[in-house]
């Protein structure tokens, strides 16, 4: 998979990152983690530059993102739920975590939008619950982009810093995803139990 990432973002430059970026959304065992790092580090090579980069990661993302919102938008809650439960063991999607997203989307607003797009395993089904909750298009549009950006510019920095070693921003961001992962669904867990108690 490493090659085939070099190899597009040599022959294609920021074209290829942000198409790279789209299927990261509609891929996800694609990884960001991969794909950004590695294009900051041909910026520290001089042949790129840093916010062009930035843009182009951020413009593929959005793109990439924008299917799942209409899918969410045009077949609701049960029906993408459902559709999770048959289809998705093929990008590591179940109902089960449209449901969670749809949760945490539901009690944050269209922040969540931008919040999600900076966190690992929800960043790419963030998109669903906005579509669900029938989120004005714009709106996704311009919420994703914020967060986004800084998640992409993040990585695109951390391969900038790292280097050569580019690989190991993976690597480090690992542990403090599940980390994450487990404490959104600690507090979404209290907040059901606490939701049934006072009801």
């Amino acid at each position: 998979m490493l090659e085939s990432i070099i190899d597009t973002i040599d022959s294609l430059g920021y074209v290829g990152i942000a198409l790279l970026m789209a299927l990261e959304n509609l891929i996800p065992p694609i990884p960001s983690e991969l794909i950004m790092p590695l294009a900051g580090f041909t910026v520290t090579q001089g042949k790129m530059n840093f916010i062009l980069v930035a843009i182009a990661g951020t413009i593929g993302s959005v793109l990439g993102a924008t299917p799942w919102y209409f899918l969410g938008k045009y077949w609701g809650l049960n029906r993408t739920k459902q559709i999770a439960d048959r289809y998705g063991k093929w990008l590591t999607l179940s109902g089960e975590d449209v449901v969670k997203a749809k949760v945490w989307f539901d009690r944050r607003g269209y922040t969540a939008t931008a919040i999600g797009r900076l966190i690992p395993g929800i960043r790419t089904y963030i998109s669903l619950p906005a579509g669900i909750s029938k989120m004005p298009l714009v709106f996704f549009l311009i919420y994703s982009a914020i967060g986004t950006i800084f998640w992409v510019s993040f990585l695109t920095g951390a391969g900038y810093i790292f280097g050569a070693n580019y690989e190991q921003v993976g690597m480090y961001l690992k542990p403090i995803s599940t980390i994450v992962l487990i404490g959104i669904f600690s507090a979404t867990i209290y907040w059901v139990i606490k939701r049934k108690v006072t009801s």
